[in-house]
């Protein structure tokens, strides 16, 4: 099979040649592995880990600093950059809405326009990755609106100024509509899958009720889900941390690929996400970032991640990956060791 035959076999629910695997890394854990591996070419790097998905990019507005150290991107989102070995990583911090105290002040932001984003290298990567499942995006419609906000602003908002978080979803929603109907015109519905973010969880359980959730996040979500189907690919959606409870409503929102299934807890297990869900959803990820791939050996990376192969990849219905981009804490042995497994 081609990667992208690999990839659609699994997402059919269909049993592969092999399980498909993808690969994601923070900057700086990407430039610690190009060290060990003794080169900085990307695709030779994908190729010899045998990856099967290409992430499609595009160039976003720079980054600008409003304040000593203090960056601002084109959606209002702040950060820092704290310093690792191998370069610095960014932390979120208040976005720039935090101290709104009217939906006036909400209103009256510079607001991005999808015109924003150049999107002029999607149908060179296309050719140049012809053999492979792609992926594109970064659409967030629920968290991302929190980070501009701020998160305790945004959670106060939910109780008390609900008008106020509609206002901002639906901002972020008729924005990666579009960015996604220009995407799939431009590369002539090339686009394997679309990614769908939006954090839901904690360590332990959700973020915020059920209810809210519907109210909230939900009519978001499927106006999402929807056009994605509607542009002829299927719906990864991310979210961290213990969802079990909302990984039905996820599937009647329509979701086809769940990332990073983060192994918080039982009902986050893969046998357990097997039995209950795998006839209805396919999985992305699972190969814990926080305990395992840190601190575990070689040994001990491979024998999990041919669990979760074994297990999820029973009949199709996964790719593997980690259960969030690889962290610059991660020794580079444990990066192959995963990639190992399946070979």
């Amino acid at each position: 099979m081609t990667s992208r035959e690999r990839v659609l076999t699994t997402l059919c629910h269909r049993q592969p040649d092999r399980t498909p695997r993808d690969f994601w890394a923070e900057p700086p854990a990407l430039a610690r592995l190009f060290a060990y591996v003794g080169h900085s070419d990307e695709d030779r790097l994908l190729e010899a880990l045998g990856i099967d998905v290409r992430h499609l990019a595009v160039s976003n507005p720079p980054d600008r600093e409003v304040a000593s150290g203090l960056f601002q991107n084109f959606w209002g989102e702040r950060f820092v950059q704290q310093p690792t070995p191998w370069g610095p990583m960014r932390h979120d911090v208040k976005g720039a809405l935090a101290g709104a105290r009217s939906l006036a002040q909400l209103e009256a932001f510079e607001w991005p326009s999808p015109d924003c984003i150049d999107r002029s290298g999607l149908q060179a990567q296309c050719r140049r990755w012809d053999q492979y499942a792609l992926l594109y995006g970064f659409a967030d419609v629920w968290q991302r609106p929190a980070l501009v906000r701020g998160w305790e602003e945004f959670f106060l908002d939910l109780v008390e100024r609900p008008e106020w978080v509609h206002f901002l979803c639906r901002k972020f929603t008729e924005f990666y509509l579009e960015d996604y109907t220009r995407a799939a015109e431009l590369t002539r519905g090339r686009i394997d899958l679309f990614l769908l973010i939006s954090d839901l969880g904690t360590q332990r359980g959700p973020l915020i009720s059920t209810k809210m959730f519907r109210e909230f996040a939900a009519p978001y979500l499927k106006e999402m889900v929807d056009h994605i189907h509607h542009l002829g690919a299927r719906v990864l959606f991310h979210s961290c941390g213990a969802i079990g409870p909302f990984i039905p409503e996820l599937i009647r929102l329509g979701v086809d690929v769940l990332d990073p299934i983060q192994p918080a807890g039982p009902d986050m297990q893969p046998e357990n996400l097997k039995e209950r869900f795998g006839g209805h959803l396919c999985f992305h990820g699972g190969i814990d970032m926080q305990n395992l791939l840190p601190h575990a050996t070689p040994e001990e990376v491979e024998a999990q991640a041919r669990r979760y192969c074994e297990v999820l990849g029973a009949g199709g219905g996964y790719i593997l990956a980690p259960a969030h981009l690889f962290q610059p804490d991660v020794p580079p042995q444990n990066v192959l060791a995963l990639y190992r497994a399946v070979r």
